[in-house]
């Protein structure tokens, strides 16, 4: 994708006509333009570390971390390239770097920060990654046995987006499972039925043999309580995942 730059012709169209056409055509039109080489993710690091190696934390610096922000580069990201750059570059100048960025990334929250924010509003621990089950997930999801006595009972938390396959509960007798909403926001939907809005208060009852999924809503961390019930010869069916085109159009 060609890089579209004006910068140069704005500001130095009729004093320095060359340099305005090597400026946009060239660098952006151009050298930027290459992502089958260096994305512009890599091409904005890149370009932000020599402009602060050289003490240049002027406007045209701002404009690039502007670039960088846009082009993907988080807040914990730049945090990161900037604190390693001071030990080579210098410090007082990276210490300018960082008095820039901070305003320009003052409005994203890390993705650390945000677990740490969602942990600290749960009733119930986030637990550990659910490794052993990543394979029936979309997304990241953790797991916190809260008891394991007379019937199994589980918190289970969902990143932005996390979601995990369709699935059945099976059972000679009884079964099933009973889904307690205590944070965050999700989704819950069997085949063939519109999805259920979850909130923290929402109780799912889940019946043997149908097939079903659950999981976060785009924008929300998710968290439900999931208690087994009690049944003969139970077993869960692991089926197909959600597919973006269905999880989307929610």
């Amino acid at each position: 994708m060609s890089v579209k730059q004006t910068a140069g012709r704005t500001a130095l169209g009729e004093f320095a006509p060359k340099f305005a056409e090597l400026n946009d055509d060239v660098l952006f039109g151009q050298v930027w333009s290459r992502e089958d080489k260096l994305s512009l993710k890599e091409r904005s690091l890149i370009t932000v570390v020599a402009l602060l190696s050289q003490g240049l934390t002027d406007t045209s610096f701002v404009h690039h971390l502007e670039s960088a922000k846009a082009n993907g580069i988080t807040r914990s990201e730049i945090a990161e390239t900037i604190t390693h750059a001071a030990f080579y570059a210098g410090w007082p100048k990276a210490w300018a770097a960082f008095c820039l960025a901070k305003d320009i990334w003052k409005d994203e929250t890390d993705e650390a920060d945000k677990k740490t924010a969602y942990e600290k509003s749960m009733l119930f621990p986030i637990g550990q990654p659910n490794d052993a089950f990543a394979q029936y997930f979309a997304g990241q999801s953790y797991l916190a046995p809260v008891s394991q006595e007379q019937v199994g009972i589980f918190n289970v938390t969902f990143e932005p987006g996390c979601r995990n396959n369709w699935h059945i509960h099976h059972a000679k007798k009884g079964g099933g499972q009973l889904l307690i909403c205590t944070a965050g926001e999700g989704w819950y939907q069997e085949y063939g039925k519109d999805a259920v809005s979850l909130v923290p208060g929402t109780v799912i009852v889940i019946p043997e043999g149908v097939k079903h999924w659950h999981g976060a809503k785009k924008d929300s961390w998710f968290s439900h309580i999931a208690i087994e019930m009690p049944g003969e010869e139970c077993s869960s069916e692991w089926c197909e995942q959600v597919s973006d085109k269905e999880y989307n159009a929610l």
